[in-house]
């Protein structure tokens, strides 16, 4: 097969030697509808993860409850050893709809959540222009959000996360808004990104083969309540053609066996 499964069902297994994200007993309810249950989870540092499961599962809950957004009803986090229950500087999110500020260039944007954290204006611009650049967007600092296409935007949203110099960049299906074309193209730069940068990813999608093309390891949930039902790391060479690697035996046979597991959820 293309992928090493690490985990079946509930059972334990030991945590990866250097986790930078530990979550524990991680469960939530809204009303009368339990979200997760019993989540245990350990994020490696420097590797993309991604959250896949059936739509209700959870995924985006747990996404937030790391990210301190939303808080667990049971369960704790850790980052790099330290509980958290709210947001803080070792974490950025990237949003689906973008949540940029409309008033506000792209300079202004991505440089934010710099001035938020009070950094001089002259650091923060240069800061802000390098990871604009970074996502394609250079000589595009004085737009508007309004001028731009939702994949442009999307580029601004990355570049707001990248600038902060977070440890931990969470990803709530960041490329859904996009057309197929263009999303290609994120899931190269993702990768490239995550090479360069050093970063800890984890990413919420609903696609398979999105999920086996950029991920180290892939954390399928189950239904309502969410729970973890298989942890896989596809086994796939991303240095090469991005079409080869679409046709490449073992990226096939990982999106096969996810399919397999996750079709059983499928009405």
């Amino acid at each position: 097969m293309g992928a090493t499964a690490l985990r079946n069902g509930p059972s334990p297994v030991p945590a990866p030697i250097d986790s930078i994200v530990e979550v524990r007993g991680i469960s939530k309810t809204y009303g009368n509808v339990e979200a997760l249950r019993g989540i245990d989870l350990d994020f490696p540092r420097g590797k993309l993860t991604s959250l896949l499961g059936p739509s209700g599962c959870g995924k985006t809950t747990l996404l937030k409850i790391i990210a301190g957004l939303i808080r667990a009803d049971g369960g704790t986090v850790a980052i790099n050893g330290k509980r958290v229950s709210a947001p803080g500087p070792e974490r950025a999110f990237v949003f689906q709809d973008f949540a940029l500020m409309p008033w506000a260039t792209v300079m202004r944007n991505v440089a934010f959540g710099l001035e938020l954290r009070g950094t001089n204006k002259a650091e923060r611009e240069e800061i802000a222009r390098r990871y604009i650049a970074e996502v394609g967007l250079a000589g595009f600092e004085d737009k508007y959000p309004h001028e731009l296409s939702g994949g442009m935007r999307q580029r601004v949203g990355l570049a707001r996360a990248l600038s902060v110099d977070a440890d931990v960049l969470l990803l709530d299906e960041p490329f859904s808004a996009v057309d197929e074309q263009n999303r290609r193209k994120f899931q190269e730069d993702l990768i490239r990104l995550r090479t360069n940068q050093n970063k800890t990813f984890i990413f919420v999608t609903h696609s398979i083969e999105e999920a086996v093309y950029i991920s180290d390891r892939i954390v399928l949930l189950s239904p309502r309540p969410g729970r973890v039902s298989q942890i896989i790391e596809p086994e796939i060479d991303r240095s090469g053609d991005p079409e080869r690697i679409h046709r490449d035996r073992h990226y096939l046979d990982t999106v096969e066996e996810i399919w397999q597991g996750l079709k059983q959820y499928v009405e």
